[in-house]
């Protein structure tokens, strides 16, 4: 879409449904790897960096961000009906 195009509502749907399927796909790749972690560190009993805190907190406050909007999108198209 060119800078100078407005935004449709079909656009903008078929992009947010695009990447909300590759968020998903991404979402369950990194959990898989976040349950292997973490069953890791229980099982050696090994420490991580404050990095992966911190890390962790970001990535968890955009999630909210990001859960917040999408709640956002579902209400407006509800509201349509």
């Amino acid at each position: 879409m060119a800078n100078d195009e407005t935004p449709t509502v079909e656009g903008s749907l078929t992009a947010l449904s695009e990447a909300v399927g590759k968020a998903c796909v991404d979402l369950l790749a990194v959990k898989t790897a976040l349950d292997a972690a973490r069953a890791d560190i229980a099982s050696r009993n090994t420490s991580v960096t404050r990095d992966v805190v911190r890390h962790a907190e970001h990535a968890i406050d955009h999630l909210r961000g990001a859960d917040d909007s999408l709640r956002d999108v579902l209400n407006d198209l509800k509201d349509r009906m």
